[in-house]
């Protein structure tokens, strides 16, 4: 596939798969409903996640978990895990980038300019709880 002498690039892949396969470290994580939106989650993760309520600095608690896997023992709700929860702390809450909407009409002068900024809230998932 590759020319003579350009094989470094195959052999540096196949190494990295390998590396990967001996050393995967079996980490526990969880995959939860949050504000609407599913996300994937492990301990220690940080993720931007729809605007929270709660203040900076609070904690926070999700209660529809909908899998866990802990090292390699999957738990898969119908449609929740009963008695599982994630922990999470709100770190910040900051605005997204600037969407721009412009609408126009051709020959009729019609135009519309809009824009929008999201809130976010930046949560840092601090334990994850098999009931």
């Amino acid at each position: 596939m590759f020319p003579e002498g350009h094989g470094k690039v195959a052999d540096c892949e196949i190494e990295a798969r390998l590396l990967d396969q001996n050393f995967k470290q079996l980490v526990m994580y969880a995959i939860v409903d949050i504000a609407g939106q599913q996300f994937k989650v492990e301990k220690d993760s940080k993720i931007y996640v729809h605007r929270l309520a709660q203040e900076e600095g609070a904690a926070v608690e999700f209660e529809k978990v909908m899998l866990i896997d802990n090292d390699g023992t999957v738990q898969v709700g119908a449609p929740v895990v009963e008695g599982a929860k994630v922990t999470a702390k709100v770190l910040s809450h900051v605005k997204g980038d600037k969407v721009i909407v412009f609408k126009k009409k051709r020959r009729k002068g019609y135009k519309k300019k809009n824009g929008h900024r999201q809130q976010f809230s930046q949560i840092q998932i601090e334990d994850i709880l098999v009931g």
